[in-house]
This record gives structure tokens, sequence and C-alpha cells, in this order.
């Protein structure tokens, strides 16, 4: 603030010089700030940058590091009626026919004609639905025993089947339809009719349509869609034919339809990748170029020019991208030169023979996983390697079996080897599978032999969409020496087990079987690397902190205990990059080391600045008090001089008089 009063008594210390001297006192200082500020600013700005181009290499090569990504295949059809979708996780090379015998359908019933929707009354009393493996009872009164209403009340019973009434120009039908396709969807109707005979065509008894009364007429057969695969027939409950081979779903849409499928490896859709990885890397590199490079023509050098941290970065990618794959020393394919990757040292960056890429891959695909992918090969082919963990480091590991997993299990009593007549009094199981899933089923009703039986059994369990939804099976089989049907679950360790639940009447003296607990399964036990590992199933486990083999998984799929050789670890260069690039941007990363160093910069800079501001406003204040002092003095020494200039005029008359 300037100071109006000063200059008063000298007229040259004013209030303006203050503020020159001021202004000079504080530029040098001020300049420095700014420009210290800019440069950090700067350096942040850069930094960001390098962090995002550095970032924008984990995508690309986390695709590259799941083996799955490396195995793409596609699948074609000479015909538009089979279409097929391929799972390249699972799919493998083949060649398949396929002919579409029948189209699954939703069975559709019609009732007889009703003059009136609304007000034609049809009886009263009660229908069971049931659909699948669903079941309700729907009660018909006063309320509700019109066309209509009972249409309403099927759609509220939620059963799996849905109802209408159409108008046919000379009456009304109820028409009721399964909402799933399939035999096993099919609808059965038991009626209770209040007029007492739940089987005629009079009252509510003309909705019954079961296994020995079919009063309403039968539109659209339930049916399960039927299609060869290389001549061998296959039946799905839908005209979506999943889980016949690996890998492979097909959608039929015409009977009579015939198709050649064919699965090729899709070497196209891995090069993708790997391209897309070699454009981020020479995308880094033109970033590091513009950032820390040097212009000779110019003399000027990029504002990370020789930083310590843009070297450190570039050295550790070329450490990794550069060398060969710990594991693969004797392989067909060791290092991304062999696939074509290779390092242009005038420029730094990456060239791409796709190539090829392209024929290693085919010729070398185990190999060229492991180059990019984490992989374990285990000299034992009834041990698999399932996955790493975080800290397991690459080399060769010993496994030791002690305990082979074993499946639930479950054993019914002699019920000899005769053929068996299943009716309605042993024709219904439940059971509880691996202590989570329930599953009810019917028996078809006929004669069987032992072998017969078991397999109708299988058949029944394997069409339970309550089994299916959940992921679980059971395979059964007749025992002839015992007399005994066995079940065991599909799923292997204590988890698993197979119980029976509810039998029918006569179900334990003519099958064998009653309600019973079975005998669960036992977890592999072993050791790997020669530390005691824990068991889940048919996987053997280390956890954390358990040395270099920490988090490794194998499966052991049989064989006998004891020793059964070692697994090779191999990790690739892409598991390798994506922990580097989120080593470096992580929060404990160089990048965020720096950028938290420049922040503290700047912070001090603020604080410079608050002290610079009060030194400046001090050095103000004492200027003041500087020049109001002088500036005093020399009023003074003016008032002093006019006095006397004053007296020495008033003297001057005088002295001319007496002279």
């Amino acid at each position: 603030m300037a100071i109006s009063s000063l200059g008063v008594g000298s007229g040259v210390l004013t209030s303006d010089l203050v503020d020159q001297l001021v202004a000079a006192e504080r530029k040098p200082a001020s300049q420095r700030l700014a420009f210290n500020e800019q440069r950090t600013e700067a350096l942040i700005s850069a930094y960001g940058k390098l962090r995002s181009a550095v970032t924008e290499l984990r995508l690309p090569m986390r695709q590259l590091s799941s083996p799955d990504n490396l195995k793409a295949f596609s699948a074609s059809s000479s015909n538009s009626d089979v279409a097929v979708s391929v799972d390249s996780t699972k799919a493998s090379r083949g060649s398949y026919t396929i002919q579409v015998d029948k189209l699954a359908q939703a069975q559709s019933l019609a009732s007889g004609s009703f003059a009136d929707k609304d007000a034609t009354t049809i009886g009263t009393g009660s229908l069971t639905l049931q659909v699948g493996d669903q079941t309700k009872t729907i009660t018909v009164d006063g309320s509700n025993n019109t066309l209509q209403g009972l249409a309403n009340a099927i759609n509220e019973a939620n059963v799996g089947a849905s109802a209408g009434v159409i108008d046919t120009g000379s009456g009304f039908r109820l028409v009721m339809s399964a909402d799933e396709t399939g035999e096993a969807n099919a609808i059965s109707i038991g009626v209770t009719d209040s007029d007492g005979n739940n089987s005629d065509a009079a009252g509510l008894s003309q909705f019954a349509f079961n296994a020995t009364d079919k009063n309403l007429t039968q539109t659209v057969a339930a049916q399960d869609a039927v299609v060869q695969i290389n001549g061998i027939s296959v039946s799905r409950p839908t005209n979506n034919i999943e889980n016949v081979i690996d890998g492979l779903s097909f959608e039929v849409k015409a009977e009579g339809a015939t198709s050649s499928v064919k699965v090729e490896q899709d070497t196209g859709a891995v090069a993708d990748r790997v391209g897309a990885f070699v454009d981020k890397f020479n995308a880094l590199q033109q970033t590091i170029k513009g950032l820390a490079g040097f212009n000779a023509e110019t003399g000027q050098g990029g504002l990370l020019n020789g930083d310590s941290t843009v070297r450190n970065i570039q050295g550790q990618l070329q450490s990794i991208l550069g060398r060969v794959v710990p594991g693969l020393e004797n392989a067909s394919v060791r290092s991304l030169a062999d696939v074509g990757i290779t390092t242009n040292y005038e420029t730094g960056a990456l060239d791409f023979d796709r190539d090829k890429f392209e024929s290693q891959l085919k010729a070398n695909p185990d190999d060229v996983t492991a180059l990019f992918a984490e992989q374990g090969r285990a000299t034992d082919s009834q041990v698999e390697f399932v996955r790493s963990g975080g800290e397991t480091e690459a080399g060769q590991y010993d496994i030791n079996v002690t305990q082979l997993a074993t499946r639930g299990a479950l054993s019914g009593a002699n019920a000899g080897t005769a053929d068996v007549t299943i009716n309605a009094d042993n024709d219904e199981l439940s059971f509880n599978i691996d202590g989570s899933t329930s599953a009810s089923i019917t028996l078809t009703a006929g004669t069987y032999t032992r072998d017969a039986l078991a397999a109708e059994i299988q058949t029944q369990l394997n069409g339970n969409s309550a089994l299916a939804a959940a992921g679980r099976s059971v395979s059964v089989a007749f025992d002839a020496v015992a007399g005994t049907l066995s079940f065991n679950s599909g799923k292997f360790g204590s988890d698993s087990n197979v119980n029976i639940t509810a039998v029918d009447t006569n179900t334990a003296a003519d099958l064998g079987l009653s309600v019973a607990t079975g005998t669960a399964g036992i977890d592999a036990a072993g050791t790997i690397d020669g530390r005691s590992a824990k068991g889940d199933g048919q996987v053997l486990f280390l956890e954390n902190d358990a040395g270099p083999a920490s988090g490794l998984q194998v499966r052991i799929t049989g064989g006998a205990t004891g020793a059964r050789g070692s697994v090779n670890f191999i990790e690739g260069v892409g598991e390798r990059t994506v922990n580097l690039v989120t080593n470096i941007v992580g929060s404990d990363g160089s990048l965020e080391s720096r950028t938290d160093s420049l922040q503290r910069t700047m912070d001090r800079i603020a604080e410079d600045r608050v002290r610079l501001d009060d030194r400046i406003e001090s050095y103000r204040e004492r200027l003041v008090k500087q020049f109001s002092a002088a500036d005093s003095l020399i009023a003074q020494l003016n008032s002093t001089r006019d006095y006397v200039t004053q007296q020495l005029a008033a003297l001057a008359p005088q002295n001319n008089r007496n002279n």
C-alpha cells in the first residue's frame, strides 16, 4: 500500500520510491520461485504422460499372459440352419458333420370349446399341475371357475407353463404351453373334481391330461432336439446343443438340415493381440523419446533427458523382453526374437514379423504359450498344473502324493439281479448331492433289467434341472456280483457325497434303495517342493509364505501315492511385464515416488512464496520507517534553514543603515 505522507519533508523519499525498491527486492526471488514452479509442474505433467504410456502396456500383456488367449480357434458351418459358436479356451481342431433329425418343442395343450370365456362356468375342485420338476395345486372355485379365471390362475402359479384363451370364432378355448422345450418339461394335469368324477369330460375333469386321462388336445408334443454328430445320435431339451464337443455349441434351426462344421486354429487373432502389445510398446518409446530424448541439431534435450527413473524403466523392460525365458532354455522357442519380435537398436522400437509369429504358433503352440503366459509342465501325465500364486517363482518343484482324492459314494442293499418293474409304488427318489443340492426324480414306468434300471436312473439324474443348474452330477452303476446299485458324486474331495433323502413305498424292497447317508469323499494330500500341501478335492496347493513354490496348485487326476515327478513352472514375458508395470505405476512404484517428491517441491514453493511475502512486507515496513525518519529530519533541517535565512534577511537592512 502506497504511503501518501512520505516525501512531504524531502520531496524525494516518496511512496513511489518505496514501491520501486520493494519491487526490486522481490523480483529475483519471485522469478526464481516462478521458474521452479513452472519446471516442477512440467515435470509432474511429463511423469503423468510417462505413467499413462507405461500403463497402456498392461492390457495387451495381461491378455497375452492368459494361456487361453493364446489358443484362439474359429469355427465355420456350411449351413446357416446350424449355427456354431466356439470357446477358444476349450476347443481343438476338428471337422464334424451335423444332421438335424428333430427340433426341440415346448408342449402345447388345448381345451374344448366354451360359449364364453368370462361367463361360462367350467366346474370346481382343484388342478395339480406338474411341469418338469415343478408341481403346483390350483384351487378352482366360484371366484375363478371360468376359462379366463383358470388361465389367470395358471399364470399366477408360476409352475413353468403359461395359459391363455383363444377366440376361434365359434367359441373360446383354453390353450396352455410349457415355458421350456423338451420332453422333461411336458405338462401333466391331475384333477380333483367336485362332481366326484375325476376323469370324465364333464366339469373340471375335462382339463385332465396325464398318463391315464387325456381330456385336453395335444396340439404340439413335448420333444427333445435330436441331432447326429458324425453319425452319433445326441438329444438335448433345447435347440442349443451344448456339452457334446468341448468348446463347441450348436444352435439348430431346421429339421433335416445338414452341415459340415470345421474348427481351426485362429492364429491371426493371437497375432492381433501380440501386434497390439508391440504398438503400445512403440508408443511408449515415442513418449520417452519426446520427454527424454536429445536433439543433436538444436543441442536441446527433453525435460526428462538423463532422468534415472526413465533409464530404470527402459532397463527393466528390456531385461524382460530381451532375455531367454527361464525354463525354455532347451525349447524350440526361447525368446521373443524366436517368434519374430525383435528390437530395432537404432530407435529402440520393436519390429514384429507377423508371418514368423504365426508359423511358430502353429509349429510350437506350447512353447509360444509358455513364452508369453505362465505354464506348468509336469513330468507325470496324471499331474496337471492348475495355476500359480502371486509369490510363485519360476522353477522346478517335486510332487509327492500321500493320499489320492476320492469321490463321495453310496451303495444300496442287495435286491437281486432279476428284472424289476417300475410303477407308482417305487418310481420316486430324492437325493442330496454334495451337501448342497437337492434333486428329485421320477422313473419311467416299465420293466427293466438291473443294468437298464441303472441307465434309467442315470438318464433321469442327467436331465434334472436342479443338478444342472448347480453344476453337479452323479454316476450310477449296477454291481451284478453284489446285486446293488451304486452312486458316485461327480465331485472329488471332502465336500462330495451322495445321500438318499426320500424313497417310495416299495423302493427298498424292489430296488434295494432306502433313505441313507453316503460316504464322503477324501481330499488329496501330499507335498510340493518338500513342503506340506493342502488338499481341495484333487488339487494340492501351497499357501503364501511357503517358499519359492508359494501359491502353486496342481491337480492329481490318478496314479499311485509316492513320488510323482515334478512340475516346471515357467513365467512368461506377459506375466512378468504385467507385474513390472503394476509395480512401476503402483502406489509404491518409482513413478508415484517421483511424483510425490515433485508435489512436495510444489508445497515448498508455496511455503517459500508465503515467506517471501512476509519478508517483503517487513522490508517495506522498514523502508517506510527509515524514509519517515529521514523525511522528518530533512523537514527539520529545511525548517532550520528557512529560519536562518529569515534571520539573515532581517539583519541585512540594519547592517546597511549602520554602514
